[in-house]
């Protein structure tokens, strides 16, 4: 069956960084876009980032353009986001998502940007 599981999240300090990471299985990896999503306390989700399945073409919410950088391993079979002068609005909870015919999502995993 289709597993996501993200780990890499944490308490980081404003202007820090992270890479949240996403292990996917059960399904042909390369052959999909993969997205990145949030959802921050009392907001809707957001679409963060968007890979295409060979990683050729990358797309972004404005809200973190030039900051954030989605990229991908076939090889492992993972998701990346590599996530750069954090601020206080990139709290939330961070999930990956594929859609194959339904959509998938991973448990999820909490960024905490704070002094």
């Amino acid at each position: 069956q289709v597993q996501l599981v993200e780990s890499g999240g944490g308490l980081v300090q404003p202007g820090g960084s992270l890479k949240l990471s996403c292990a996917a299985s059960g399904f042909p990896f390369s052959r999909y876009t993969m997205n990145w999503y949030r959802r921050a306390p009392g907001k809707e989700r957001e679409l963060v980032a968007t890979i295409s399945s060979a990683g050729g073409t990358t797309k972004y919410a404005e809200s973190v353009k030039g900051r954030f950088t989605i990229s991908r391993d076939n090889t492992k079979n993972t998701v990346y986001l590599q996530m750069n002068s954090l601020n206080d609005e990139d709290t939330a909870v961070y999930y990956c998502n594929v859609v194959i015919i339904t959509t998938y999502w991973g448990q999820g995993t909490q960024v905490t940007v704070s002094s």
